[in-house]
């Protein structure tokens, strides 16, 4: 195994512990507020390191190119998408969750 290779898989194995966390926090977070905001940060961080461990096997400069630009697609996507969910709760109604309002 090269360093590559070994840099490689430490990239990929911690953008999946970052994904994992994600999923975590969607899970055992109370509100959709806080849920959102575990989601975007472990996914954004997450595919970005598989991103950049891809990225080193890909071998040729157009496909890191491309490996690059769709993580810049998602990450503009993921953006928009929880401004419009949180956006869409405030305007229902949805209160964030406070410190002694116990788990909903």
């Amino acid at each position: 195994m090269t360093v590559v290779d070994a840099l490689s898989t430490a990239l990929l194995l911690s953008g999946a512990v970052f994904f994992l966390a994600g999923t975590v926090g969607i899970i055992r977070l109370p509100d959709v507020y806080t849920r959102l905001h575990a989601l975007t940060k472990a996914d954004n961080l997450g595919l970005g390191l598989i991103t950049a461990g891809l990225v080193l096997q890909s071998g040729s400069l157009p496909g890191a190119i491309k490996l690059a630009l769709i993580w810049f697609l998602v990450i503009s996507n993921s953006s928009t998408i929880s401004y419009l969910i949180a956006h869409a709760a405030k305007k229902s109604g949805v209160m964030p969750w406070r410190k002694g309002d116990g788990k909903r």
